[in-house]
């Protein structure tokens, strides 16, 4: 069995969040999804979730093709997650294209173009100017 793993927020889910895990989960067999903890996105990024990470935890969890969902705490837990889980494939955005090369030891790394015309920026922007 081919394993996937990817990471991300998944804050104000929309339809890109849905493309990058559907796209990811075709790599392979299984797909398991790191989603950021609260204290992850505020400690290490200082940002804020719209949604806490139980909702966004359920809701990536929902997803048909979704096998496993498992909190992200710290950058560092990604070599652990790709040991632990028996990762083949490590899959993030190409916004973060090299970032995490340092994982090809143990898997495959492969950085998937984002959907073009979404982001959870775009959206936040968006909710804020016009409503």
């Amino acid at each position: 069995m081919k394993k996937v793993i990817t990471y991300g927020t998944c804050d104000l889910f929309h339809y890109g969040h849905l493309e990058i895990l559907r796209r990811a989960r075709a790599m392979g067999d299984y797909l398991v999804v790191a989603v950021s903890t609260d204290e992850f996105n505020w400690e290490q990024k200082q940002k804020r979730s719209v949604y806490p990470y139980a909702h966004r935890a359920a809701i990536v969890e929902a997803i048909e093709f979704v096998d496993e969902v498992i909190p992200e705490n710290t950058w560092e837990q990604k070599i652990e997650d790709a040991r632990q889980h028996d990762i083949d494939v490590f899959v993030m955005g190409s916004d973060w294209a090299g970032t995490f090369d340092d994982l090809k030891q143990y898997c495959e790394v492969v950085y998937l173009p984002r959907t073009e015309g979404i982001s959870s920026t775009d959206v936040k922007l968006d909710v804020k100017e016009n409503h």
